[in-house]
């Protein structure tokens, strides 16, 4: 992972889309089955939309039926950070980038082997840059 990348909620608005700020930067979440990527199975990588950062691979997505795109494992541990999530009267765990801390979406322990692990990630999190 590079240097990390701060900037002023300010900063973020005139950078992001007012939706891709809404999720990112203000721990938001699209509805599901609307992300473009959620049905995308083309391989390559999936970078943080805010910072460009590597999050997720095309080999660790899977269909979850969540409606949202699922993933059994980030690029590297330290690709994501995992914080605990006890808004909306539950208990679950957050996903943000590593490298900027923007809101993904949550990890879940209901996935596929080998990690058993579902992180459910928003679509305007991610963009998808296919293999060469």
């Amino acid at each position: 992972m590079t240097d990390p990348i701060r900037r002023s909620d300010e900063e973020w608005r005139r950078i992001l889309s007012p939706e891709v700020h809404r999720v990112t930067r203000r721990r938001g979440t699209e509805a599901p089955f609307s992300g473009a990527l959620c049905g995308l199975y083309e391989p390559g990588t999936y970078l943080c939309v805010c910072c460009g950062a590597e999050l997720f691979r095309s080999e660790s997505k899977y269909d979850s039926g969540s409606g949202w795109p699922s993933f059994f494992a980030p690029v590297s541990d330290d690709a994501v950070e995992l914080l605990e999530d006890r808004g909306h009267g539950m208990v679950r765990t957050e996903v943000r980038c590593g490298r900027c801390e923007s809101h993904l979406g949550h990890v879940f322990p209901d996935g596929p082997e080998p990690t058993g692990l579902r992180y459910c990630i928003n679509s305007v999190a991610l963009e998808h840059q296919p293999e060469d």
